[in-house]
């Protein structure tokens, strides 16, 4: 029999963990990911309207970016359970490498539709991207999936600095051709990611899952409707999609609402290159936080935060008040994002993990989509501060979810302690 010290020592996600060193090896496909979809996102507006034949549909590529990603998020999802995440996560790397090479060829040569495929390819990535925090959780054990989650959004920090800096920079390597260089940035960027993911990266299990699978063979899965009832999917739904929405509700519209109460252009860039610092930042301490207080008091630290931001928002245009509202909107999307992958990670059994997570994550994809295309509309019709009031009902919803699963959760400690 094993002494207490030993099984605490060997559950561990020491250096030497597999597990654990997938997580930081995801962390760099992370940054390397962001970066690439920072230099899109920078840019592809910009470039739509230069290339578009109908000015209408200039914002039409950067549509598909989050369109495309969409879409495929369910499918991905299936894929990665067939195929394994390495060589699945290593095709989406690759679809951002040719949809960035077809962006450069457009630009080139003045082509919009082709521009168009590009962006959808850069989609692609993000899609596959998206379930690198995943692929982090389900390779440790329940104790230690914060950690490993808030280990591969630190990749992001980094980038969210580098990315815009690299787009100013490589923009106009090409004099003739505007903005080509920039892509060609993205298709490098993705083609890395895939060199890493393929020398690197292994499929990793937790400890005892492949015990559960083995001994779930003989139950049948569950339902999707059985899996959408429990408390703990409900609160990791609410936080990741509301949070989620809630992020890039206010972030669209911070650039166009600090211009107009009479900020700079530059400054309205500075806004949300200190949001960026908020949103991954956080990564370094969420999990150990997450630890110290428990995954209730987080999440709902992140609903406190967002709500915060509504207020000072809502309270002042002043540009001091848009950097602080920002700022606590990113760090509330870290901690309901950290908080919520957690959550679902805990939430379905090895053998419902691709339908659990590609629904998920399509529901959170779609739901973000509508806040980034409802952003400029509303604040051009109703204002900065009625676009802030919005968001207070999906944040008291999501507080609401996560109170409930935090009772049930404590209903059912009870009941097992009470039962041995």
């Amino acid at each position: 029999m094993h002494r207490q010290e030993d099984v605490d020592r060997t559950s561990l996600p020491d250096s030497h963990g597999s597990g654990y060193r997938n997580a930081r090896i995801l962390a760099i496909c992370q940054g390397l990911f962001t970066c690439a979809i920072s230099i899109d996102l920078t840019l592809t507006a910009l470039t739509g309207y230069q290339l578009a034949p109908d000015k209408s549909l200039a914002t039409l590529p950067f549509a598909l970016i989050t369109v495309a990603g969409a879409v495929v998020t369910w499918f991905a999802a299936f894929l990665i359970q067939r195929l394994g995440r390495r060589l699945s996560f290593a095709l989406g790397a690759l679809a951002g490498a040719i949809g960035g090479a077809i962006s450069v060829w457009s630009v080139f040569h003045g082509h919009f539709w082709s521009f168009c495929i590009g962006t959808a390819g850069v989609g692609v990535f993000q899609a596959f991207a998206q379930y690198y925090r995943l692929a982090a959780a389900d390779a440790v054990s329940a104790e230690f999936k914060s950690r490993a989650i808030s280990t591969v959004l630190t990749g992001g920090v980094i980038a969210a600095v580098l990315g815009p800096a690299l787009a100013s920079w490589s923009k106009d390597l090409f004099p003739t051709a505007l903005f080509s260089g920039a892509y060609l940035m993205v298709a490098l960027l993705s083609l890395l990611s895939m060199v890493v993911l393929l020398a690197f990266y292994r499929d990793t299990e937790a400890a005892g899952g492949a015990a559960q699978a083995v001994a779930e063979t003989d139950a049948p899965p569950r339902s999707t409707a059985e899996i959408a009832r429990q408390p703990v999917f409900a609160a990791a739904l609410a936080n990741n999609v509301v949070g989620s929405m809630v992020m890039m509700f206010i972030m669209t519209a911070a650039p166009l609402a600090a211009v107009a109460c009479h900020h700079g252009i530059d400054d309205g860039a500075n806004i949300i290159q200190w949001h960026l610092v908020g949103m991954y930042a956080p990564s370094f301490f969420a999990g150990a936080l997450i630890r110290r207080f428990g995954l209730g008091p987080i999440v709902l630290a992140g609903v406190a935060l967002n709500l915060a931001c509504a207020l000072i928002a809502m309270a002042s245009t002043s540009l001091p008040a848009f950097y602080v509202a920002l700022l606590c909107l990113g760090v509330g999307w870290n901690f309901m994002f950290v908080g919520g992958t957690t959550l679902l990670a805990q939430s379905y059994r090895p053998s419902e993990r691709a339908r659990t997570q590609g629904l998920s994550e399509f529901l959170r994809y779609a739901a973000t989509a509508l806040a980034t295309l409802a952003a400029g509309p509303l604040l051009e019709h109703y204002g900065w501060s009625a676009l802030n009031l919005a968001i207070l009902p999906l944040l008291l919803i999501c507080a609401v979810v996560s109170v409930w699963w935090m009772l049930a959760n404590a209903a059912a400690a009870r009941n097992v302690a009470t039962a041995s």
